[in-house]
């Protein structure tokens, strides 16, 4: 089905028309100057770019198959081993992009090479967020199209939620806090889109015990149906799951319980292997895409 429009879609489970990927050589993992930086970074090890690279295909031959438009953030002045994450340094609006300010030093450099894309592609930027607001999308999501969820933690700052309000309530989006636990500290930092995924419009994978008692009594309140993750399977990060939409649901290969249990629920998962693109600098298939357009 021909896209109407190049971007939006105020949805985390509406058909992904279009995604925008980082490779891993894009964001230096082959260059000694950036992966020398691992452990300030917060991965597990260096990074091997030869399995990162196959896994990263991995990644972009199943976005194809599922009928997606995929384009390339290309190598930018100060960007970092994580601009492979590349959901986090920006959101996509019925109106346009918002560039966000990250919250983690390293990642400064992310938003202004998101912008020049965006500038680039054509699609209007709608709002670029400064100092001293914070705020990353790996803690935004949207419940539905009117509705944005956005995680407060070491990442997210209340003055990057205020923000986000005060931007998107005249388009009729309401935002929404979600506290976020401390979990190990800033540098084993949990975004929000680690401890949930939205599947379809009313049912959310969850690691249930890491969410708020406030974030659990909203989402029952809104009558979504929770899926619990296999708790074994929290370090793999399980609860960070991509919906391709009509049921579709793209997850690691390396989460085999909490991948079956989404299969009795009804859902077709496709898996690929991440445990080097992914689980070792702490981002999920969510992380790895940043999704321009679902229709």
């Amino acid at each position: 089905m021909p896209a109407l429009k190049s971007y939006g879609g105020q949805s985390m489970v509406a058909p992904l028309r279009r995604v925008l990927l980082c490779p891993p050589a894009a964001a230096g993992w082959g260059l000694s100057p950036r992966k020398g930086r691992w452990q300030e970074l917060g991965f597990f090890h260096e990074p091997v770019i030869g399995i990162a690279e196959t896994e990263h295909a991995r990644l972009r031959q199943a976005l194809e198959s599922a009928g997606c438009e995929i384009l390339t953030l290309e190598d930018a002045e100060g960007l970092s081993l994580d601009a492979a994450y590349v959901h986090d340094a920006s959101l996509l609006t019925d109106f346009g992009a918002i560039c966000l300010r990250m919250g983690k030093p390293a990642r400064a450099a992310e938003a202004a090479a998101h912008r020049a894309f965006y500038e680039a592609e054509g699609i209007p930027v709608a709002g670029v967020m400064e100092k001293p607001c914070s705020a990353e999308a790996g803690d935004i999501v949207w419940l539905d199209p009117a509705t944005l969820l956005v995680g407060r933690g070491f990442r997210t700052s209340a003055g990057g939620i205020e923000w986000l309000k005060r931007l998107l309530t005249p388009h009729g989006v309401d935002v929404l806090p979600a506290p976020l636990p401390h979990g190990s500290g800033p540098e084993g930092c949990l975004h929000l889109m680690s401890l949930m995924s939205m599947l379809d419009e009313k049912t959310i994978l969850v690691d249930l015990p890491l969410l708020s008692v406030e974030t659990v009594e909203l989402f029952r309140a809104r009558g979504f149906r929770l899926a619990e993750i296999e708790a074994s399977e929290r370090a793999t990060l399980a609860a960070n799951v991509l919906s391709l939409g009509n049921g579709r649901l793209l997850a690691f290969e390396e989460n085999p319980r909490t991948n079956a249990r989404l299969r009795k629920m009804g859902f077709e998962v496709i898996t690929f292997p991440g445990a080097e693109i992914g689980i070792n600098g702490g981002g999920g298939p969510t992380c790895l895409t940043r999704p321009l357009l679902r229709a």
